[in-house]
């Protein structure tokens, strides 16, 4: 028997060149100012960082916190760039607290492809809701992420937590 996991929105990034230019896709999103709408999923713009929901996540209403500043890990860093990342995590996990209702969450970054870094040559943040059971046969067996919730519902959902509309 044959399974089938329908994921129609990954289409565009299959068939385009995967969303990889010689830009860096943070620096690009961080220099639009206008990227604060859905279409770069942008909920907030502070003074020396931005956080965005990742485009393509592990679980719905996954955060991340990245400086405008291209920076590859967190020594380059200003003292002020590392601050505001904190008290943007602080803000992320009350958010999520409230627009998602999670009951647990994780954070972290990747520093480096050695470390699992995506995008290697600019730090970022990760803050991702956790839910009791949101783990299950799907990610152990299958080797499948399920994403309960579109990118969509989730900007709706935690936009106006982070003073959007």
């Amino acid at each position: 028997m044959t399974q089938r996991l329908w994921a129609p929105w990954r289409h565009d990034y299959i068939t385009s060149s995967g969303g990889k230019t010689d830009e860096c896709v943070f620096c690009r999103i961080g220099g639009d100012d206008s990227s604060l709408n859905t279409q770069n999923l942008v909920l907030h713009r502070g003074e020396h960082c931005f956080v965005v929901l990742n485009r393509y996540p592990y679980i719905n209403g996954h955060l991340m916190i990245v400086p405008f500043r291209h920076a590859g890990d967190l020594s380059s860093l200003n003292r002020t760039e590392r601050i505001e990342i904190m008290d943007l995590a602080v803000q992320a996990e009350q958010a999520l607290a409230e627009a998602m209702h999670c009951q647990g969450l994780n954070g972290g970054w990747n520093i480096g492809s050695a470390g699992g870094a995506g995008i290697p040559g600019h730090l970022h943040f990760h803050v991702l809701p956790r839910w009791n059971g949101d783990t299950n046969f799907m990610t152990t067996v299958g080797q499948v992420r399920v994403v309960s919730q579109s990118l969509e519902q989730a900007y709706e959902a935690l936009s106006p937590l982070f003073g959007g509309s």
